[in-house]
Order: structure tokens, then C-alpha cells, then sequence
């Protein structure tokens, strides 16, 4: 795409982890981007991922009709990063995955947008019955596919990535508790880079892909939840026992976190979701709605991890590969 060109972006919930990546490849491609979130005013580090004035913070909130139209006013393309893992008030999962979805695609649709990427989560389909935010995830992309049945629906696994929200966390426990505590750990997860699933959404926007389907995205690993710790342990350089920690326990653990006004470390739904297998489906493969409908070939965690991970190791820094470092600006 020629670098000058003048064509707008507006991401939704594009401050986060994905966003962040995202809106690094769209500037890069030229793009000028609208980042659409409840606060721009703690947004203003996304201006620095692209030029002077080309990335712009915009107010917008998935749950008010009003602001959504303001935010996809005069664009081009609109993809929509927002989702709620957990509840809190009145963001609640209906109203964010579910409503705030539909209400991004009718806005798109009514203001004549060219293309409308919704990005969703891997193993929703397979969730939706333990799972409220799988239900709701999934409700919203049917939602939107009714409002705007020329979208991109992709479905992304567990993303890893500098600040994903995976790996850093249980790096941070493996350095804070004297054990890994391991709950359903027999389930498979198919984690994907960051970097690989902020390409597909470019790609997507741009049209090079069929519409009105369902993509599912992840790496070129399959492991176990509990060898995921354990791989995480690695990474980090430490030695601690991993305990297997049944699902009701664990769901007493996760209690007094959900009335506390933090973000919690788990949630009684994220456990119940951990019990599903996180991986691409047969049906995704044999149709090529994978990776391969985009020309990308996934990268490993090995290539990755080592970048970011030394920063829960015993040693800090002194640990930090010699090789170079994969940064945010390196991400395809």
C-alpha cells in the first residue's frame, strides 16, 4: 500500500496488548488510525507508534450509541479489538462482547464502512456452554455477522507477546510463589504471536481474504496447560514443584477477588474455560480459514519467549539473551 495513503482506520479498544501491535503495523502501511477507547486521555502513548498526528486517540464507549457512530464517522476500515474477560459494574459481558459487537457493526454498516474485521477468541464455539464469556464472545460474533455480513470474524488463541497478559503473569507468579499451582492442566492450548495475528487483521482489512467468515488463528505448538507452566519456568530459570490445584478450589481462591475493584487474578469463568481445549479446529484446517488463507506462517514460542521472559529470572537483566531482542516495532 503506498505509504501516503490517506485512508482512515478506527480501532476499537486499540490502547491494549493487540492494539498496541496493530496500530504499529497499520502506521507502518501508511494508514492514519483512530484509536477508539473509554479513555484516550491514557492513550496518548499510542501517538508514538506512528507519525506526527497520524494516530490520534479518539473517545468512545462500546456501551453508548452515540460515540461509536462519532468513532467510525468518515472511516475506511473498523476493526474491533474490545473484550471483557471479566465483569466489573456496568460493563458486564452481554453488554460489552455481545451488544457493544453489534452496535460496532450497525454504526460500520450505517456509515458505509468498507470493511469491518471482528476479532473474537479461540474455543468460544467450544466454551459457550461453561463459559459466560464464551457465550457472550460468541453471541457477538453472530451479532455481527447480521449487521455486517461482509466481516471478518478471526478467533485468535492465547496471544503471547511483550505485555501479553499470559505469560508475564505467571512469570510474575513463578518468581513470587514457591510453588505452580496447575489447574486443569491436561487442557490443550495453541498460543499465538502477537505480531502474526496483528498481520492477519491487516490483512483482512485490506481485503485479502473471503468475507463473512470465521478465521481461527493459532501457532505452530500445541501444548498441555500444565507444560506451558512448565515451560514458563524455564524461560524464567526457576525451580518450582507443579501442583495440580482442583477446579473448585481453585474457584474459592478466585472469590474474594471478584469483589475487590481490581482486576482479578482469575476468575471462577476463566477457570471453567481452562477446562477446554484452546486449539484450531479440524473443520478451520481442512477449509483453510487458518493462518495459511493469509500467507502467514506462524511463529514459534521459542523465537519469542526468551525475549521478554528473562525479566522473571533470578538475575534480571544479567539473563537477558545476547542473540537481540524482539520488540514491538520488529513485529511484522
Amino acid at each position: 500500500m503506498d505509504r501516503f495513503s490517506p485512508k482512515l482506520v478506527t480501532v476499537f479498544g486499540g490502547s491494549g496488548f493487540v492494539g498496541t501491535h496493530l496500530a504499529q503495523v497499520l502506521a507502518r502501511a501508511g494508514y492514519r488510525v483512530r484509536i477508539a477507547v473509554r479513555r484516550p486521555d491514557l492513550a496518548g502513548d499510542a501517538k508514538m507508534l506512528g507519525g506526527v498526528g497520524q494516530i490520534v486517540p479518539i473517545q468512545a464507549n462500546v456501551r453508548n450509541e452515540a460515540s461509536v457512530q462519532r468513532a467510525v464517522a468518515g472511516a475506511d476500515i473498523v476493526i474491533n479489538l474490545v473484550g471483557l474477560g471479566y465483569e466489573g459494574g456496568k460493563q458486564t459481558f452481554a453488554k460489552v462482547n455481545t451488544d457493544g459487537a453489534a452496535l460496532i457493526a450497525r454504526a460500520a454498516k450505517a456509515a458505509g464502512v468498507a470493511s469491518l474485521v471482528h476479532v473474537s477468541a479461540l474455543g468460544v464455539d467450544a466454551g459457550a456452554s461453561v463459559s459466560q464469556y464464551a457465550a457472550s464472545k460468541l453471541a457477538g460474533e453472530a451479532a455481527v455477522l447480521e449487521a455486517y455480513p461482509q466481516a471478518v470474524i478471526l478467533r485468535p488463541g492465547l496471544m503471547f507477546g511483550h505485555g501479553d497478559g499470559f505469560f508475564n503473569k505467571m512469570g510474575f507468579l513463578a518468581r513470587m510463589l514457591p510453588v505452580m499451582p496447575v489447574i486443569s492442566g491436561a487442557s490443550r492450548l495453541q498460543p499465538v504471536f502477537v505480531g502474526d495475528v496483528a498481520d492477519a487483521i491487516v490483512a483482512a482489512a485490506e481485503g485479502k481474504v473471503k468475507t463473512g467468515k470465521f478465521y481461527e488463528l493459532g501457532g505452530p505448538d500445541v501444548e498441555a496447560h500444565k507444560d506451558l507452566l512448565a515451560r514458563v519456568l524455564r524461560e524464567a530459570g526457576r525451580k518450582r514443584p507443579l501442583v495440580a490445584l482442583p477446579s473448585g478450589i481453585a474457584k474459592l481462591f478466585a472469590l474474594p477477588f471478584a469483589i475487590l475493584p481490581v482486576a482479578p487474578l482469575v476468575t471462577a469463568d476463566q477457570i471453567d474455560m481452562l477446562g477446554v481445549d484452546n486449539v484450531v479446529s479440524e473443520a478451520a484446517i481442512k477449509d483453510k480459514r487458518t493462518f495459511a488463507a493469509f500467507g502467514i506462517e506462524p511463529t514459534s514460542m521459542d523465537k519469542i519467549l526468551p525475549q521478554y521472559m528473562w525479566r522473571f529470572s533470578k538475575r534480571g537483566q544479567f539473563d537477558r539473551p545476547r542473540t537481540g531482542d524482539v520488540s514491538l516495532a520488529n513485529s511484522r
